[in-house]
């Protein structure tokens, strides 16, 4: 198995392509509620508690609806909160499937039950669940709850228990690289891929927690052998080939030219780390957002619109870097990805020594 794999794609280059040519959608990703069960330090959305003006169910529903109408066909619901904690979770699920679309959840695992997990394979869901270390005291650590490691085991459990990954339903782990688990990453990635579970490695962007725990971030210089050890992992272990380079390790984001993010107040923004608002669902219609948003013009349009050392790189046809680094590092979302070893014109401050 060669090449980048599509951050949150299972699309070919062509219909990528078709869909960005004429405005429309593959992807589209909800946050239902910022409410969560736990208080993790990097956490981006600064989640625990539910906003006061967040979307009705009914309100989520009709920007489903738009976003379908637009070309959608697989829904991403987010952890911009913890998504089991959303009272009408199953009910969102449902009208996804009922819709015809696939689905991807994101979840820390620790409320999942064997009856919900159950109702995951009729909805045909495919989860994405929390595994930022191996060590019960990093994850709790990590996840700013104590027994953390252990909920999520339990949960991680239920899926495996119940036959995930199997009969066209995938099983991921989304893993934050940072300084608290960066010398078992490599642990980590083996042990996902001996179970046939999607390892999902990004990095830290500058936002939410994660501005107040600064010494979490991995430099660069640090990235890039990480990268090419996981890469050289995958070619001679796992006969999986890919090029190292950040901010998701194996795979290449390219959801800037297909997809949006619903947020939990309905503001339409680029993705989670690219959060500045295009319009809101409760004003303009999905579609006139999309059709006439600058944000979205020049993200479309990436390929020319991208500035510094990405324009010039080697990898610029297929990669364009984090634009939620860019943008939160720099203020710029076109600038280059400051995460890149292959950038040469930003200058990081030096951090504190990889913890265990």
């Amino acid at each position: 198995m060669t090449g980048n794999k599509c951050w949150g794609s299972p699309f070919t280059d062509d219909e990528i392509d078709e869909a960005n040519k004429n405005g429309r959608l593959l992807t589209m990703e909800l946050e239902l509620s910022r409410a969560c069960n736990l208080n993790c330090i990097y956490c981006y959305a600064d989640s625990g508690l539910p906003l006061d003006n967040e979307l009705s169910y009914e309100e989520i529903v009709d920007t489903l609806d738009q976003g379908i109408a637009l070309g959608a066909r697989k829904i991403i619901v987010l952890g911009g909160g913890e998504p089991m904690v959303y009272p009408r979770i199953m009910d969102v699920l449902q009208a996804i499937h009922e819709r015809g679309c696939e689905i991807e959840l994101f979840t820390n695992g620790i409320l999942l039950t064997q009856e919900i997990v159950e109702k995951f394979k009729e909805f045909k869901v495919n989860p994405v669940i929390k595994c930022n270390s191996l060590k019960p005291d990093v994850q709790d650590h990590l996840a700013g709850k104590k027994g953390a490691f252990e909920g999520i085991r339990k949960g991680f459990q239920l899926l495996l228990d119940a036959g995930y990954p199997s009969n066209g339903l995938t099983l991921g782990a989304q893993t934050i690289i940072c300084q608290a688990n960066y010398t078992e990453l490599p642990e980590i990635w083996r042990y996902l891929r001996n179970r046939d579970i999607i390892p999902y490695f990004e990095v830290i962007t500058e936002q939410g927690r994660a501005k107040t725990h600064g010494s979490l971030a991995v430099q660069p210089k640090q990235l890039q052998p990480l990268f090419e050890e996981l890469s050289a992992i995958d070619q001679n272990e796992f006969g999986v080939e890919w090029k190292p380079k950040p901010p998701v390790a194996a795979f290449t984001c390219r959801r800037h030219l297909f997809s949006c993010t619903l947020t939990t107040t309905g503001n339409i923004i680029p993705c989670p780390g690219v959060d500045a608002p295009a319009g809101n669902i409760r004003r303009h219609k999905l579609a006139d957002i999309l059709a006439t948003a600058t944000i979205f013009k020049e993200l479309r349009d990436i390929r020319q619109t991208i500035k510094g050392d990405c324009k010039e790189c080697e990898l610029s046809s297929e990669c364009y870097g984090c634009r939620g680094m860019a943008y939160h590092h720099t203020g710029d979302y076109l600038a280059s990805d400051p995460l890149c070893w292959r950038n040469k014109s930003v200058v990081f401050h030096e951090t504190t020594d990889c913890q265990s």
